[in-house]
């Protein structure tokens, strides 16, 4: 049985390209191991609630609630970022960042959702009957009368230049009837 040359090169060029493809550069090594250590700072800065719904193996969680101790201005915190980078290294950190991008995300929708409202009230607010009309169409839980009675005591407030107890109140009713 002979081998001929090409399918010897042939093997050569796939041996070598798995090879490339299992080696990184130390610029991709570097780049990764400051993802790491960004993580890990952000570990570090969360509250405490949260950092309890991070998904960290004891060690980890160990580190980080070190870190928190360290003076931020001394170079040992420095070095514990570090070997908490070094650590996360060792590890797949993929679910520590999906959760943290669902506490991102979290925080994101409820800005939106407070924004929603805010542009509800102030729609009720200068537009009266018509915004109330539309906010009832796409909200039907909502009680046309008590909409109606806070926008009558809103421009009452702003006619008299009371402080604007009204536009609270409807906001206050807003948020407590319509769920995020």
């Amino acid at each position: 049985m002979t081998v001929s040359n090409s399918d010897s090169e042939d093997n050569w060029f796939e041996a070598q390209h798995d090879f490339e493809a299992e080696e990184k550069s130390k610029t991709q090594l570097k780049r990764e191991a400051e993802e790491k250590q960004k993580l890990a700072t952000q570990l570090v800065e969360m509250s405490e609630a949260n950092l309890t719904k991070m998904p960290l193996d004891d060690e980890l969680l160990d580190a980080v609630l070190v870190a928190r101790k360290i003076n931020r201005k001394k170079d040992g915190y420095r070095r514990q970022l570090q070997f908490l980078g070094k650590l996360m290294r060792s590890r797949d950190t993929t679910p520590i960042e999906q959760a943290i991008m669902l506490l991102t995300n979290q925080h994101r929708m409820a800005n939106a959702h407070f924004h929603y409202l805010e542009t509800l009230r102030d729609n009720i607010i200068t537009a009266g009957d018509s915004a109330i009309e539309e906010v009832l169409s796409e909200h039907p839980q909502l009680e046309r009368q008590k909409l109606r009675q806070l926008q009558r005591k809103i421009n009452k407030e702003q006619q008299q230049n009371k402080p604007p107890a009204g536009a609270r109140e409807l906001f206050k009713y807003l948020k407590a009837s319509i769920e995020e």
